[in-house]
């Protein structure tokens, strides 16, 4: 057993022996190192010397510290563009815009044109084939400018540490930026050959007016090809690179003219040209286009991008989007909401109109988002928020159709109260039992609101967000009437699932990605799953059945189109803030909407006026000179004047009701001459009926009104 005292005892040794051997080791070093010390008039420079090893290691470690950030972008694909620059075409692959930066890098470098490489290099870098990255020599020759200017005059960053930085950094000026800048200069020598580098230079360079590299410029100020610009041209756009907003040709001639004539002289003094060969492009100065900007779909080129940058995370390089868009219907739709907005807008009181238009699968050929693009470009068919009144309605009978109710189910028309609410029919008037299709196509408000209390309004949020409606739809007494807030886009996506028979329809603006170089990198029917059935077929139908009524007896009876079916509903909120009527027929579904950007009242605007009267416009011309397609699972239907007759059941609890065809009949004839009589003046405080509505007693909301909650 060891005793602690041995402990100790060995303890105090080894420390001894450690402590001796260090002396003797510094002992041994210095004598070693008396052997190199330097006397006389040596010494001063020597030990000069060795203090600037001693602390340029140690700035080196400290240089390498702060370059080391850097370093890190490199792991990542540092060729990618971190902006977008995105060129749209029509579906028919027209181009019809821009957006984002402007960047073209699809023209070899042998191509480009040798006054254009040679004025770069006179002006930027002119030793670029010889130096490692970093030009000491051009460098020192800045900083003696500069000094002697009391100023920064001239850049020392050759033409590799200039798209170190375009890649990589910032344009800070900091001490850390040069430091980062000369690492990444040396590490591009290192991994590219040198016409790689400066065809990279000449493609990401920022040459002013939202374009990047020679060849987007080129189209930009002078409107043709890199590849035939002259040399008063190349020598206009080798002036950018110092100060592209200053001498941008578009914004300063006089000084784009001068900074290149500072750029031929520089052309003379590096050798690559005589006085003789300049003289020409000196003498005739290089004029810039008037950039005109042809008919663009504006508001649906911002939606476009935008979704764009949701399906490209990053914009790796120059795109070219082909898009749903077709520039007739385009041209179409915003003069439909235009010209109604001239003619009726003022008598309405109301500024502002929306529309979208699409086929049946979800691809958007048109949209306008406002009336003037100019005067605001915020989207009202992507981005407002808007209560859809009645229009919303059918996505309460489509739940119905899903929970065993048909279009002759029989519902009561009476007043309902839920807690201290009491939503009204237009006139207040109501009608009793009568059929789910009579009191749709009539718009009641009172049948809805039994349906949501039968079946649950969570199951008609749920329906209306699985056909395609986005924003929040909260659970509310009124959720039925159309209180909840939506979007163009999405009611007109929404309908279209009955357009196409129950399938989901998201709206899409393109249907191609590809890189300048042809890559696709997306493609709308491979990377798309294939549509789901969101309503039954059976469910369609008896919806499809109903709303194609709305046109030929309903309140829709304006979009009626002549001579080719037609369905949809009307939509119209309290106090007439908001028009809308959503529609379709077998080739094409659209969303139209009028109202106020301040939600202000228009002048007792109704859904069956105005909206449905532009709808008709625009559906006329889209449906002219191509193959009509019938509505899914509509092969004839009613026409002027006739009704849907032999109600089968009552919902919400009582019990079933059958009518005799006799009975039914009669009630159509009494039907028909109530139509044919006067309109029954309404009661004191209640509001205007729609111009095309029914009397009071078959009107369902008239207006399409509901009530508050």
């Amino acid at each position: 057993m060891i005793r602690p005292i041995e402990i100790d005892a060995w303890l105090d040794s080894s420390l001894y022996r450690v402590r001796t051997g260090l002396v003797q080791g510094i002992e041994a070093a210095s004598r070693f190192a008396r052997r190199f010390r330097v006397s006389g008039p040596l010494r001063a420079p020597v030990e000069l010397l060795g203090d600037a090893l001693s602390l340029g290691a140690i700035g080196s470690v400290g240089v390498l510290a702060l370059a080391m950030p850097a370093f890190e972008a490199t792991r990542t694909d540092w060729l990618a563009q971190s902006d977008y620059s995105v060129t749209f075409l029509d579906r028919y692959g027209n181009e019809i815009g821009k957006r984002g930066i402007r960047l073209s890098d699809n023209v070899p470098l042998e191509q480009m044109p040798d006054q254009l490489i040679k004025a770069t290099l006179a002006t930027e870098d002119r030793r670029f084939f010889t130096h490692f990255g970093i030009d000491p020599l051009g460098t020192i020759r800045a900083l003696v400018q500069n000094l002697q200017a009391d100023g920064v005059v001239q850049g020392g960053s050759s033409i590799t540490q200039q798209l170190a930085k375009n890649l990589f950094l910032s344009n800070e000026r900091t001490f850390e930026r040069k430091i980062k800048e000369a690492f990444l200069a040396v590490w591009l020598e290192w991994n590219l050959t040198k016409p790689e580098i400066l065809k990279l230079y000449l493609d990401r360079a920022y040459m002013g007016g939202g374009n990047f590299g020679a060849a987007a410029a080129a189209e930009f100020y002078f409107g043709k090809s890199v590849r035939d610009l002259t040399l008063a041209e190349s020598a206009m756009l080798a002036g950018l690179y110092k100060a592209p907003a200053r001498y941008a040709p578009h914004v300063n001639l006089p000084a784009a003219r001068a900074r290149a004539n500072e750029v031929l002289t520089n052309l003379v003094q590096a050798g690559f040209m005589t006085e003789g060969q300049v003289m020409s492009a000196r003498r005739h100065p290089a004029t810039a286009i008037r950039a005109t900007e042809g008919a663009s779909p504006d508001f649906f080129l911002d939606w476009a991008f935008d979704e764009v940058k949701k399906v490209v995370k990053s914009g790796d390089r120059p795109l070219i989007v082909k898009t749903t868009i077709d520039m007739n219907l385009q041209g179409a739709a915003e003069e439909a909401v235009l010209s109604s907005l001239r003619e009726s807008g003022e008598r309405f009181r109301v500024k502002q109109g929306a529309m979208v238009a699409a086929d049946p699968d979800g691809a958007v050929r048109a949209m306008v988002g406002g009336r003037d693009y100019g005067e605001s470009q915020f989207n009202r068919a992507v981005a407002a928020l808007r209560q859809p009144g009645s229009s919303f309605k059918p996505f309460v009978y489509a739940t119905a159709m899903m929970n065993g109710y048909t279009p002759k189910s029989v519902v009561l028309d009476a007043p309902i109260s839920i807690g201290n609410w009491s939503p009204q029919n237009y006139g207040r008037s109501y009608s009793g039992n009568i059929t789910l299709t009579t009191a749709l196509v009539k718009s009641i408000n009172t049948v809805p609101v039994r349906l949501a209390q039968a079946l649950g309004r969570d199951k008609i949020i749920e329906t209306a967000h699985r056909m395609g409606i986005t924003s929040e739809l909260k659970i509310t007494r009124a959720l039925p009437l159309g209180v909840a807030e939506v979007s163009v886009l999405d009611m007109t996506g929404a309908y279209a699932a009955f357009a196409n028979g129950g399938l989901r329809a998201k709206p899409y603006p393109f249907t191609q990605i590809v890189t300048s170089d042809g890559k696709v990198l997306y493609d709308h029917a491979r990377d798309e799953p294939p549509p789901a059935r969101v309503l039954t077929e059976e469910a369609a139908a008896a919806m499809n059945s109903i709303l194609v009524q709305v046109p030929e007896w309903g309140t829709g009876r304006q979009a009626k189109l002549d001579g080719i079916r037609t369905a949809g509903k009307t939509g119209t909120t309290n106090a007439y803030r908001d028009a809308w009527f959503v529609g379709f027929t077998g080739n094409y579904v659209a969303g139209v909407w009028f109202g106020n950007d301040d939600f202000t009242s228009s002048d007792k605007l109704t859904g069956g006026a105005l909206p449905a009267a532009t709808w008709k416009k625009f559906m006329t011309y889209a449906h002219s000179g191509i193959e009509l397609k019938p509505i899914p699972y509509i092969e004839g239907g009613p026409t002027d004047g006739e009704r849907p007759e032999v109600p089968v059941a009552i919902a919400g609890g009582a019990r079933p009701l059958t009518l005799s065809a006799a009975t039914a009949r009669r009630l159509g004839e009494i039907e028909r001459l109530l139509e044919a009589a006067p309109p029954l003046t309404p009661a004191a405080g209640a509001p205007p009926r729609e111009a095309s509505a029914q009397p009071p007693a078959l009107v369902a909301g008239g207006p399409d009104t509901p009530a508050s909650p």
